[in-house]
């Protein structure tokens, strides 16, 4: 009954925030994280991260087209060898008005121990599960891009999903800055794409495919559906905030 309630709420606000965002004019870049030659991580059963981001990527700019987001775009072209600073310019020249960069998540060697699948030795953590949001400070417009990741981590939250917090632990190579533990936002102020992009920016990593079991749930349409969804929320949510100012003009 209270799932129920709050999707309910959901549709109601989602409808109400579209009535105020001209979504044809509002375009996101959706950046494909990492690159063939640069794959990222490695699953649980030994896929890269790169497909994991190229398919998520591709299913949340169909979800923003069939919402009237017709103008937006995946930076970079298939198979396409992008620098990260050349992605953010692309965005830039396109005239986006949100920059989402497409990841999954992996976690520290300290955490990974060795498995056999399907006859093969591959690594795993299953310590860790759950999504992440990162915005950087030093972006042109650090609160609104904020305000983008608390949207879409109350999104993905409604859906059931769960944020990662090992980001935050005071260990080399994560001891990020947790800014909204209950939303999964942590802050990272370096980040090349989020740090050079002249719109705001969110950094998403959607899952961790270091977990054999998440690793699974990341590849199911129906949990595609759910962060692909939450996406398509908040960016409407967001474009109906940026534009209620200049609609009191």
């Amino acid at each position: 009954m209270i799932r129920a309630l709050l999707i309910s709420w959901l549709l109601c606000t989602a409808s109400t925030a579209a009535a105020n965002c001209v979504k044809q004019n509002f375009p996101v870049a959706i950046d494909v994280g990492h690159s063939p030659l640069r794959p990222g991580a490695t699953s649980a059963r030994g896929a890269t991260e790169f497909s994991f981001n190229e398919e998520l990527a591709k299913l949340t700019l169909a979800e923003l087209r069939a919402s009237g987001f017709s103008s937006s775009f995946i930076v970079e072209q298939p198979a396409e060898e992008l620098g990260l600073a050349q992605r953010t310019k692309r965005a830039e020249k396109e005239h986006a008005s949100l920059f989402l960069s497409i990841h999954h998540d992996s976690t520290q060697p300290r955490f990974m121990s060795a498995w056999i699948y399907q006859g093969r030795s591959h690594t795993r953590s299953d310590q860790f599960r759950g999504y992440s949001i990162f915005y950087s400070q030093r972006n042109r417009l650090p609160e609104a891009s904020l305000n983008f990741c608390q949207l879409l981590g109350s999104a993905l939250l409604i859906r059931g999903l769960v944020p990662t917090l090992h980001h935050a632990a005071r260990i080399r190579g994560e001891n990020r800055d947790l800014v909204d533990p209950h939303r999964g936002i942590y802050r990272f102020d370096d980040l090349i794409v989020l740090r050079t992009a002249q719109m705001p920016a969110a950094l998403l990593e959607a899952g961790v495919i270091v977990n054999s079991d998440e690793e699974v749930r990341l590849l199911k349409p129906a949990y595609r559906q759910k962060l692909t969804s939450a996406i398509c929320q908040a960016v409407t949510e967001f474009c109906a905030e940026q534009g209620r100012p200049l609609a009191q003009e």
